[in-house]
C-alpha cells in the first residue's frame, strides 16, 4: 500500500549564488525542517541538507539550503520548483493537516457538527472548514483522538 506518509513542507524557489545552494520557501512553521542532517523526499530523490540559513533579505520565511551532492549553480538551477516532503514529525501537541482532514467534529456535549473537509489558513486562526461549508478557528479545538476533533465553539458560531 505504499511507503510512509510523507508531507509537504516546501518548495525549493531557485539557485542562489554559484556553489550550489539554493532558496527554499517552507510551507511549515517548524524551521526544524531545514536543520543540518535533514532529509527531504523530492519526487525522484532525496536530499540531505548540508547547511541552511534564513534568507532575511526576504523576509517571508525562505531559506538558503546547501543540500549534500548538490555543488554547482547548474545543479541547483535544475531543482527549481523541486517540492520536497518528510515525514510527520513525532509532536503529541501539535495539530497536523493530514490528521484533521476526514475526522469527525464533535462540540464538548458531544453534538457531531460534520466533518472536517480541508483546512484555510486564516490570519488570525487556521479554520477547520466542514463539508457542509461551516467554518471553525483551529484555537477551538480542546481534543483531538484519531478520527474524532472536539470543539468548544460560541454558541450561534455555525447558524449563518
Amino acid at each position: 500500500m505504499g511507503g510512509p506518509v510523507l508531507l509537504e513542507v516546501g518548495r525549493i524557489v531557485k539557485a542562489h549564488g554559484l556553489r550550489g545552494e539554493v532558496v527554499v520557501a517552507l510551507v511549515t512553521n517548524r524551521p526544524e525542517r531545514v536543520d543540518v542532517g535533514s532529509e527531504l523526499q523530492g519526487p525522484e530523490t532525496s536530499f540531505v541538507v548540508r547547511s541552511s540559513r534564513p534568507f532575511e533579505a526576504t523576509g517571508d520565511g525562505r531559506w538558503i539550503v546547501q543540500f549534500a551532492g548538490v555543488d554547482d549553480r547548474a545543479a541547483a538551477d535544475a531543482l527549481r520548483g523541486t517540492v520536497l516532503r518528510a515525514p510527520p514529525l513525532d509532536d503529541p501537541e501539535a495539530l497536523w493537516a493530514h490528521e484533521l482532514i476526514g475526522a469527525e467534529v464533535i462540540d464538548v456535549s458531544g453534538g457531531l457538527l460534520g466533518r472536517v473537509d480541508s483546512i484555510e489558513s486564516n490570519p488570525a486562526s487556521d479554520l477547520l472548514v466542514l463539508a457542509g461549508g461551516g467554518l471553525i478557528p483551529l484555537r477551538f479545538v480542546t481534543a483531538r483522538a484519531e478520527g474524532r476533533v472536539t470543539v468548544d465553539i460560541p454558541p450561534g458560531l455555525l447558524e449563518l
